[in-house]
């Protein structure tokens, strides 16, 4: 669909309305009308269909097995053990029986078919969580540093990111007229935009809130990103701002590229609303509504130039930023198993492979965390690596939660062989995504295992090396931050990406393309030997193979490598 249609479609949709409800009545066929395939994604969801079997029903003369993603938007990955029963009884009863968390710390559920989306869409509001916004050309779900229950500044930062997103939040009540049956009003279709504007943002839009010294949301990657600093108490003092992150590229499309945000400097805590719709609308008014490809803020930031833009932002908020001042970052993964709180509560942190939770053979995952849900008194918070913490538990119930968590195997995956497969993260792609060109999520665990022996053959099982696989280009697992990734080109054939650090920090470069996984375990097994004789003593992968040369700074034109030395 080309650019020009698409911003027809928002400026013509009524405030994102369209036809939508005379789509979802049309018995004919589980589709959605062409432009309203555009307008569901405002409201939380995507129309795919099952792409393992499409050929077949072709063959059958019969329409594409369509079904519906719903993301929600849950600020920081946060739900309360309450929502987790009525979000689970979703999955089972409209879904294809498992949760899934993304990489933006939201669940998502698959396989929805059109006929039960609106029950669907309100069972997820009875649960007092909804999907608006989590997609489209709008500010998505906020990511926010995991567990906000590990220090008094840690929960001031989920506030403000949670009052963020609300801010950020169309103004239309199309989604409440559509799918929760709220009667429609003098002026409904002409609401006031103020931040979005009768045709919303040129691109999606993505923010992260961390607090140093981990960068578990891998701030630099986002459109805009607010770095906590704090006073000399520990207590939120302020933000610097990062500007214009992003991981999408096209294959063969040079224009297109990841980008690390650049630093526009600091804010104190009052400003941060202001700064954030002044860093929205400029986004609305200057990004690119003619070409799709070249919509997203970071480049905007290239085309209008760092410094335009920055004054640009200055002058909407009434703020001018001041020198940085966060501490470094230290590392962007999660940290498995138990961790205290400064409130005496307890953490545990669950590896769960691209995020899937479902019940299968000898794995009863979703039905463990059920029995738990029934039992915590805290919080259930998702992390941006695709991971799960039970938040918030009192000293005498960790034993009854461990007892749960090992006879389910729920923590398998802090016990995989190596610490790679732990950290480990992939996009769904096939067989639902539209966009994957090969294999992400179902090829993870095979692609670990094929590695466990080379690593364990050089000693390196437990050397924390990031991998991260995506099925396409467009970067939803974040892989241009992977010290090794996996792009896929086509169904089996991949890009091999090396040198990204582990603090998030530094893009990787292509060191192999389209090639197979034989050919692929080839070009890793070399590096690793030369990692395991010749690493520095707690030298990264990625680190490593720019120190020996082995990759460069990748030829992107902008914005490649935050330099580890400016957070001294």
């Amino acid at each position: 669909m080309s650019t020009h249609s698409v911003e027809s479609i928002k400026a013509d949709s009524n405030r994102l309305r369209g036809s939508l409800l005379e789509s979802l009545a049309d018995p004919v066929t589980g589709a959605l009308r062409e432009d309203d395939q555009t307008l569901i994604k405002y409201h939380g969801s995507y129309q795919q269909d099952d792409r393992d079997v499409r050929e077949e029903r072709r063959r059958q003369k019969l329409e594409p097995a369509y079904q519906f993603m719903i993301r929600t938007r849950t600020p920081g990955g946060v739900v309360s053990p309450e929502q987790w029963l009525k979000l689970d009884a979703v999955a089972t009863r409209y879904g294809n029986h498992s949760l899934r968390i993304t990489t933006r710390q939201a669940f998502q559920f698959h396989g929805v078919i059109k006929r039960e989306l609106k029950a669907t869409m309100q069972a997820i509001n009875a649960a007092l969580i909804d999907t608006l916004a989590a997609c489209g050309d709008v500010n998505r779900n906020v990511l926010v540093a995991a567990n906000p229950l590990l220090s008094s500044a840690h929960a001031a930062l989920y506030a403000d990111a949670a009052r963020t997103s609300e801010h950020l939040l169309p103004n239309t009540r199309a989604y409440y007229e559509i799918w929760l049956d709220e009667a429609r009003v003098a002026g409904s279709g002409a609401e006031d935009e103020p931040i979005y504007g009768e045709r919303y943002l040129p691109r999606k839009f993505k923010i992260g809130f961390a607090l140093p010294p981990l960068n578990d949301v891998d701030v630099y990657a986002n459109d805009l990103g607010f770095i906590g600093v704090l006073d000399a108490d520990g207590d939120l003092l302020g933000y610097d701002v990062t500007l214009g992150g992003g991981m999408g590229a096209t294959h063969g499309d040079a224009g297109t590229y990841p980008r690390l945000a650049n630093m526009a400097g600091f804010i104190p805590r009052a400003a941060l609303l202001d700064v954030a719709t002044a860093v929205v609308t400029t986004q609305r008014d200057l990004g690119n509504r003619t070409l799709r490809k070249r919509a997203r803020f970071k480049y905007t930031l290239d085309d209008h130039g760092l410094d335009t833009v920055v004054a640009e932002i200055e002058r909407r908020a009434g703020v001018a930023f001041q020198p940085r001042r966060s501490r470094p970052f230290e590392h962007n993964g999660d940290r498995y198993g138990w961790t205290e709180g400064s409130d005496g509560r307890w953490h545990l942190t669950l590896s769960l492979p691209a995020g899937r939770i479902a019940d299968l053979p000898g794995a009863p995952h979703l039905t463990a965390l059920r029995e738990i849900a029934r039992i915590h008194a805290g919080e259930f918070r998702m992390t941006g690596n695709q991971n799960l913490i039970v938040a918030g538990v009192a000293a005498d119930q960790r034993a009854r939660i461990d007892a749960i968590v090992q006879q389910a195997g729920l923590d398998a995956g802090n016990r995989a062989p190596t610490a790679l497969a732990r950290a480990a993260m992939a996009c769904v792609a096939l067989p639902t995504c539209g966009l994957a060109m090969a294999e992400a999520e179902r090829y993870l665990p095979d692609f670990s295992a094929r590695l466990q022996p080379l690593l364990e053959r050089y000693g390196l099982a437990e050397a924390p090396i990031l991998l991260r696989i995506s099925g396409c280009p467009n970067g939803c697992s974040r892989p241009y931050l992977g010290e090794i990734a996996l792009v896929g080109k086509a169904p089996g054939r991949y890009n091999l990406m090396l040198g990204a650090d582990h603090r998030g920090q530094r893009l990787n470069t292509l060191y192999r393309e389209n090639i197979t996984e034989p050919d692929i375990l080839a070009a890793l097994e070399p590096l690793f030997a030369r990692y395991a004789a010749d690493r520095i003593r707690d030298e990264g992968f990625g680190d490593f193979l720019h120190r020996t040369g082995v990759v460069a700074l990748p030829p992107y034109p902008t914005h490649r490598e935050i330099p580890v030395e400016l957070h001294a």
